[in-house]
């Protein structure tokens, strides 16, 4: 961490940093030294730099660690770079650490880089986000701390020593996009426990204190999300509140927020070692349309329970086309978990979704508008120029 800029930024090389150092204090440090070439362009060597990197990680992790640490202090010291130098630097964070750091399971990582790149890019945005926010605490405190000193006696009295935490999303483009959700949408009670039987074991005791939302309940404590997330989810209704509520071990914590970094997690490193492969034998020189389809996602379902993975952001219009192209071409409208919405609704992790459809194609230009998966754009695109052809052909044939 110390050594990280010292080859770029003075005239100590390599082998000086391998001789006072060791061989692997050298491979940590060439990881984070930028590609240098003067018969190379600055895209090709951003490229080149990229791919040095994700070779090293391969070998040593700890490369990248080190990398999203040096992105986040550069992130937070920016305000002396002119403002497109800014951009272009929280642009190259969200594209390519975000995602990598969220299949190294380092959630508190990812987000905190996520956070920064979007409070430049979108700083107006991002103030009227916490201005909601910050409307959204004071307004509900008084309830928060009744409903947290209920659950705590309720968890004490069956001896469960559990500690509850408050929980805000952080700004990002999905999160602002569902403000109008409410408190759902960006609030989460962590109940974190000792065992895995008192997680079930406190769950049972919240269902019995507040009655579950229907649809709402997700054993990802048995089943780990994508990237290794363990946790119960599941929503409540306390009083007059909807309360999102994830339980979980204090242990499965830690992995939570740190992944690989965290003592005792099981790193799944043949599926990350394929995502390094796939990003370093595309056409370019670092395939950067490997990691963007690879990065964030949630987790939806079907009426009949099967779960479909969807970028975030998708919208209900993305689930339709996930599930059959006829589906998404026939959709009209949708119930995300039992209300009728628009298909330009986002999707938010856990949602439920049941597609209603006409018997004729219902496509509009606007689609593309909601759409974001490639699979939905280029359904809705084939569908619109198919329909364009039509009338020509019909002219040609009278």
């Amino acid at each position: 961490a110390l050594l990280h800029d010292v080859v770029e930024d003075t005239p100590t090389t390599l082998e000086d940093v391998s001789d006072m150092f060791g061989m692997e204090i050298g491979l940590l440090v060439d990881g984070l030294t930028k590609v240098d070439d003067d018969l190379l362009s600055r895209s090709v060597l951003k490229e080149q730099t990229y791919r040095k990197q994700v070779l090293l990680a391969v070998r040593d992790i700890r490369v990248l660690c080190l990398k999203f640490w040096d992105r986040i202090d550069n992130l937070q010291t920016i305000q002396a770079l002119n403002p497109e130098k800014q951009r272009l630097i929280a642009e190259e964070s969200r594209m390519i650490y975000v995602p990598l750091a969220r299949h190294l399971g380092m959630g508190r990582v990812a987000t905190e880089l996520d956070a920064l790149s979007l409070r430049i890019l979108y700083p107006t945005r991002a103030d009227r986000y916490d201005s909601i926010v910050h409307e959204m605490r004071e307004l509900h405190e008084p309830n928060f701390g009744r409903i947290r000193s209920e659950i705590h006696n309720v968890l004490e009295h069956h001896k469960i020593d559990a500690l509850l935490k408050d929980r805000w999303r952080h700004f990002s483009i999905v999160a602002a996009r569902t403000t109008g959700r409410g408190l759902p949408a960006l609030y989460t009670l962590d109940i974190l426990v000792d065992r895995f039987l008192d997680a079930y074991h406190a769950l049972g005791l919240l269902h019995r204190l507040y009655p579950p939302i229907p649809g709402k309940l997700r054993d990802h404590l048995n089943m780990p999300s994508q990237y290794g997330y363990q946790a119960l989810k599941t929503s409540v209704q306390a009083g007059e509140i909807r309360l999102r509520v994830e339980i979980t071990t204090r242990k499965l914590a830690r992995f939570n927020e740190s992944g690989v970094l965290a003592p005792g997690f099981e790193f799944r490193s043949s599926s990350f070692e394929d995502l390094m492969q796939s990003l370093i034998e595309g056409e370019s020189a670092f395939d950067m349309e490997s990691l963007r389809l690879a990065s964030a996602s949630i987790q939806v379902y079907t009426p009949l329970g099967e779960v479909r993975s969807l970028p975030e952001g998708s919208s209900a219009l993305d689930f339709a086309f996930d599930i059959h192209e006829q589906l998404g071409l026939h959709a009209v409208r949708v119930r995300i978990n039992g209300k009728t919405r628009q298909l330009k609704a986002r999707l938010m992790d856990g949602d439920q979704i049941d597609v209603e459809t006409s018997d004729r194609p219902t496509v509009l230009p606007k689609w593309l508008e909601w759409a974001v998966t490639p699979r939905a754009r280029n359904s809705i695109r084939r569908y619109l120029r198919s329909k364009v052809k039509q009338p020509r052909s019909g002219k040609d044939k009278s």
